[in-house]
Parts: C-alpha cells; sequence; structure tokens
C-alpha cells in the first residue's frame, strides 16, 4: 500500500535529518491510538462563524515527542455536523491551525498535506517555514479532516501485528478481517461519515467561519483529490487552487497498485543509479544495489534482526527503505540505514518505519493509518474479491517484488461500511482556473495522473515538473516555487503546458 502523502515526505525528511546526523507500507494505499490531547487545538470552539485562536498546546515534533510551545501558531475549533443530512443532529470538532500573515494579508490559504488520513495541525506546524513566502500575504490554515487524530479519531486499536507483516500471502485476509472488526467496534459511528466528499463540505465551512468570500487552497498528494470535489461541489467558491502531487480519482484500486509500484520502482532504479555516481555503500552498479536490497529483505523474512526490544521485519524494513524514496533530499539517508542493517544495526530502517506509520516513541500511533482505512475505503464502492486481489500480487511482483502487494483493494476487500465512488467524479466547470502540478519522478502520485486530473476539472492548468520526488513545491525547484508563489500572491496563470526543469 502507498499513501499519497506530503505528511509522509515533510516528517520524513525532517526526521530523518536527524537520524543521519545522530547516526543512530507501500505509500496511496498505505497509511492507535492517538496519544494526542484535545488542548493541541485550543480551548474556543465556533460553529458557523469565526474561529477563536488561541495559543497551541500538546503538538507533536519531528520525532514523535511533544514540541515545544510556538508563540507563531494559534488553534482553534470548528463544529460541523457529524451527518450533513442531519445538519441539526450530533456535532463533532474539527481542529484548525493558524500562522499569521507576516506581510500585507490577502487572505487565508487552506492546506491539506494529504494522506489520506494526515494530520495538517501537526503536518504546518514542522513545515510552515517552507511556506514563507506564501506566509507574507497570507494566514496560513490547515486542519485535521474529520477521522484524524484531532478531529472525531478514527480508531482500529493496535497496529503492531498489521504494520509488522506484508500485505501478501494466505494470512492477509484474517488480518485484515480482525482489523476491521476492530475499527467498527471502536469507532462504528465514525466510519461511514469520514469521506472525502463530507471532507469537502468540511472545507467549505472552514471558509466561512475563516470570513473568506472565496477558498485559497493548496493540496498536496491526497490533498489534490481533496479540492477538485470541493471545485466540483463548490465552483463558485474556488479562489486561487493549487494542486501538487497530482491524484487521479477514477482510477480502480488494482491499477492504482499496479501504477504506484512501477512508480517506486522507477524512484528506486533513479536513486541506484545515483548512489552509484556517488560512490555507493550498497553496489558498485545499480543492478547490485537492488540485489543489496533484496538480499537484506529475504534475509529479514527468514529472521527479523532485533532492535532493542523490538524487531526489524521485511515489511517494515522495506516501509522504511521506501519511505526516503518520497524525497531526493533523504536518498543518502536510503543508503546509509540499509548498510547498516546489511550489517546488523536496524535502527535508522525502523525509526523510517515508524515516522511514516505514525509510530510513536510511546508504541502508540497516530491515527493515520486507520484514518486512512477509512477514508480510502468509504471513497471505493469495490470491494475486491480474493482472487482478484491475487491477480494484483501477481502483477506487481512483476513489476518491484520488492513492493509487491495486493493494494489498498486487500484492506477495503473486508471493510464493515459500504463505500461510494461519489468522490471520483471530478468536473469543476465555472471554477476560477486551477493549477495541477505534476512530477516526472513522483513515485506516489505518478505524472500520468497529472494531466488526467486537469482534463476532469475542465478549468485545469497543468504544470510539469521534471524532476524527482513527491510533490514539486518542496523539491528545492525555484522554478516551481517562483510560478506557484506567483499564482497565489498576484493571480498570475502560467498558462497550458508550463514546464519546469529539474532542481
Amino acid at each position: 500500500m502507498t499513501k499519497t502523502s506530503l505528511v509522509s515526505a515533510i516528517t520524513v525528511v525532517i526526521a530523518l535529518a536527524g537520524c543521519a546526523n545522530s547516526g543512530a507500507r507501500s505509500a496511496a494505499d498505505t497509511p492507535g491510538s492517538t496519544g494526542a490531547s484535545a488542548s493541541a487545538t485550543g480551548n474556543a470552539t465556533a460553529e458557523g462563524g469565526a474561529v477563536k485562536w488561541s495559543p497551541c498546546t500538546g503538538l507533536t515534533g519531528p520525532d514523535g515527542k511533544p514540541a515545544a510551545p510556538d508563540p507563531a501558531l494559534q488553534c482553534g475549533k470548528l463544529a460541523v455536523p457529524l451527518d450533513y443530512a442531519k445538519k441539526n443532529g450530533e456535532k463533532i470538532d474539527l481542529a484548525l491551525i493558524r500562522v499569521k500573515a507576516t506581510g500585507r494579508r490577502q487572505g487565508s490559504l487552506v492546506f491539506n498535506f494529504g494522506g489520506p488520513g494526515g494530520s495538517g495541525v501537526d503536518t504546518l506546524a514542522l513545515a510552515a517555514k517552507a511556506f514563507a513566502g506564501l506566509n507574507s500575504g497570507y494566514d496560513l490554515v490547515s486542519f485535521d479532516p474529520r477521522g484524524v487524530d484531532r478531529s472525531a479519531p478514527v480508531k482500529c486499536g493496535d497496529l503492531d501485528e498489521w504494520l509488522s507483516m506484508g500485505l501478501v500471502g494466505p494470512d492477509v485476509a484474517k488480518l485484515t478481517k480482525r482489523l476491521a472488526a476492530a475499527c467498527a467496534k471502536n469507532s462504528g459511528k465514525l466510519l461511514p461519515h469520514v469521506g472525502t466528499m463530507n471532507a469537502a463540505r468540511d472545507l467549505d465551512r472552514i471558509r466561512v467561519a475563516l470570513g473568506d468570500p472565496k477558498l485559497n487552497y493548496f493540496g498536496l498528494s491526497y490533498g489534490t483529490q481533496l479540492g477538485a470535489v470541493y471545485a466540483t461541489q463548490y465552483p463558485k467558491n474556488v479562489g486561487r487552487f493549487v494542486l501538487d502531487g497530482a491524484l487521479d480519482p477514477t482510477v480502480s484500486f488494482a491499477d492504482r497498485a499496479k501504477i504506484q509500484v512501477a512508480g517506486f520502482k522507477q524512484a528506486f532504479d533513479s536513486f541506484s543509479a545515483d548512489c552509484v555516481k556517488q560512490g555507493c555503500d550498497l553496489g558498485a552498479s545499480p543492478a547490485a544495489v537492488t540485489k543489496s536490497l533484496e538480499k537484506l529483505a529475504d534475509r529479514l523474512e527468514d529472521k527479523p534482526l532485533k532492535v532493542g526490544d523490538r524487531k526489524l521485519t521485511k515489511d517494515l524494513a522495506i516501509t522504511g527503505a521506501m519511505a526516503t524514496l518520497y524525497a531526493k533530499q533523504t536518498w543518502p539517508v536510503l543508503e546509509q540505514a540499509t548498510a547498516a542493517a546489511i550489517k546488523g544495526d536496524g535502527t535508522q530502517l525502523l525509526a523510517m518505519a515508524d515516522s511514516y506509520n505514525g509510530r510513536k516513541p510511546d508504541g502508540t500511533y497516530s491515527t493515520m493509518m486507520a484514518s486512512f482505512l477509512a477514508i480510502t475505503c468509504l471513497d471505493n464502492a469495490e470491494r475486491p474479491s480474493a482472487a482478484e486481489i491475487r491477480k494484483v500480487e501477481r502483477q506487481t511482483a512483476k513489476i518491484f517484488p520488492l513492493m509487491a502487494s495486493g493494494g489498498a483493494g486487500s484492506l477495503c476487500a473486508h471493510w464493515p461500511v459500504k463505500g461510494s465512488d461519489a468522490a471520483k467524479k471530478i468536473d469543476a466547470t465555472g471554477s476560477a482556473p486551477i493549477l495541477v502540478v505534476g512530477g516526472k519522478g513522483d513515485p506516489a502520485t505518478p505524472y500520468q495522473w497529472a494531466p488526467k486530473l486537469a482534463a476532469q476539472l475542465k478549468t485545469g492548468v497543468l504544470v510539469t515538473y521534471e524532476g524527482e520526488g513527491h510533490g514539486a513545491y518542496l523539491s528545492g525547484s525555484t522554478c516551481v516555487t517562483r510560478l506557484v508563489d506567483a499564482y497565489f500572491l498576484s493571480g498570475e496563470n502560467p498558462g497550458t503546458n508550463a514546464t519546469c526543469p529539474a532542481a
């Protein structure tokens, strides 16, 4: 499985920089207890009106531990209907975070960093400085979508067993049935209401509460689907929209798995070639680099590597390794961590897997994985058979054996709530122009999805980035940064088929 999540990329890049200095699941189909207190979003709640902001407490740092207070961050809550068919019924609170504009304010810019299931509150707190150019003109705002962390979180119990084994083989069905049952037991009332259609309705409530006549929005990864659904539901409320790391909502579970595995194979090949060029500890040729990781995986399948009181399994090692492919900046960490594991030290690979999976130092999890399941399965009517899942396993194994998987279909096959394809129907006719950015070397949301999403929107303007990494804005490309900032700050439309070279 592979999460289409810039949350993963941002967290891994920041956290692994620390791992590299100290020596210390497959991803739009991967993403527990939450460990986060309600106070993490302040104490004030607004319903349909202005959000009452207060200092943030209880935020999480890149190492999964409590973060130090930051006076630049403000948090608040917004009450929305649990069931939009019953607007006077039960309410849930959405957790919001804001960084006020540092210059002449043009309004609010709302972010969704992906997942589905990623915490926008924690991610914006970590990544606000990366958007400093936009912060000069906008209040930067993000939120935990419904079902995520501080916003009526989905809980599915202990995830260690599930995350420690691969999603291939005869035991998968039994494990996923148990997992689905645990989700139903812990969060049954919430599960029918956490999908993207309701998240888009929440976005419009957020717009109103912020006092903005139109929504200015930066969607990254899965956030591109959320933005596209919003633009379909509320085309006249679309302000300046950028969708980076585009996801094609219409793709089936099977095709998504195959396309993503091919994307990660391409990214791994690019890493291997670059590693050899720099002088690689894993082999003297790209083929030798691949062989080194394959041998490590085989060894771990037979005998997991002890790391403290835990074990680095084959699946956790692959998760940790593939997490570094989200950004070119972390390729050196992939080399270092894999070489260390080959020598018997699995600390770094396990740390990378934990960061990707949302596992905290105390052994609890964020809700990212549970939320991912709930949202993904509700957003799809597909419920593949065992035979269909086995077919996808065989097909992905031929593409990239290290990432062989049945994809999200193997998880949703036993989901306790019926899904819907409503979030796959995209048409933003009548909206303002929407920039859709795709990267040629993006592993999690491969480039082919960007022109498809732009076409589905009808108002999409395609921007192509020629470089590596999941998401172009955070890749280090000054071209992409200038283009996106100019659109948000000045309304400059780059025109059809704009292209930026690799950073």
